[in-house]
């Protein structure tokens, strides 16, 4: 039978043992923010192209013409999550950095396709890159640096929920 409570207590267990104590929340905000940034951004790209929401939801242009691709903010965003966390180390709370690292780096490889291209295929079949870039990027940001310690001692507890394996 499924014990809830205790599951949950096992995961809570787990994360205060592989990510609070072995001092991974940075990491751990990171990923959340990368993903759910990503997918935001796809939601609100998928409706500018679709011109739902036309009166909040739009392109970004400027007087001339020239479109700013979300990218840009990224990369500023990138450059000052860098500068808060090199530069002003001691200062700084590693959360707020790790925040606009995670917003900033999906806004910038959203559109990794425009960096090989040098053009924009975001919609294109060529845009399909950006899309692997994230992948991978979330891949090794969920193993890599969480450590797998973690998804380990989650794994053994939903395996236990079914009976294969004790805890």
């Amino acid at each position: 039978m499924f014990d809830f409570g205790r599951f949950a207590d096992d995961v809570s267990g787990a994360y205060q043992r592989d990510i609070v104590r072995a001092g991974k929340e940075a990491e751990l905000l990171i990923l959340i923010t990368f993903l759910t940034t990503f997918a935001i951004v796809r939601l609100i790209t998928h409706a500018i192209r679709d011109d739902r929401f036309k009166r909040v939801l739009r392109n970004v242009q400027t007087s001339g013409g020239l479109h700013i691709h979300h990218l840009v903010p990224g990369i500023i965003l990138l450059i000052l999550s860098g500068y808060l966390g090199i530069g002003l180390a001691a200062d700084v709370d590693r959360n707020i950095a790790a925040v606009l690292f995670g917003i900033g780096a999906a806004l910038t490889l959203d559109e990794f396709a425009l960096w090989l291209h040098l053009e924009d295929v975001y919609w294109a079949k060529e845009g399909r890159d950006s899309i692997d870039a994230v992948v991978i990027v979330a891949t090794i940001l969920g193993i890599g640096l969480l450590g797998n310690a973690f998804f380990i001692d989650l794994g053994r507890f939903v395996l236990h929920l079914f009976g294969w394996e004790s805890v």
